[in-house]
């Protein structure tokens, strides 16, 4: 799995969090996505890395601006009595 950090531009609301996510949703497989206009971010989890290029270029089709994306490994943090 595989943890992209996006940092957008332009977000001001949820609805712009959401318009954000379904582009991401529409475009890309990926499992989850979620976006914060607080923070100015958006976070993927996908099973394989995302094309960043065309990723920038979709979002920014939808008038945002991607300032910095960074990817890294990713695992899922699970419940477990045993270390």
């Amino acid at each position: 799995m595989i943890k992209t950090t996006l940092k957008i531009d332009g977000m001001m609301c949820g609805h712009c969090e959401a318009h954000v996510n379904d582009t991401v949703r529409n475009g890309f497989d990926v499992k989850k996505v979620s976006s914060s206009h607080k923070n100015g971010t958006t976070e993927i989890i996908s099973e394989q890395p995302l094309d960043v290029d065309k990723l920038k270029a979709a979002i920014e089709a939808d008038g945002y601006k991607v300032l910095s994306t960074e990817s890294s490994p990713y695992e899922k943090k699970g419940f477990s009595l045993f270390k």
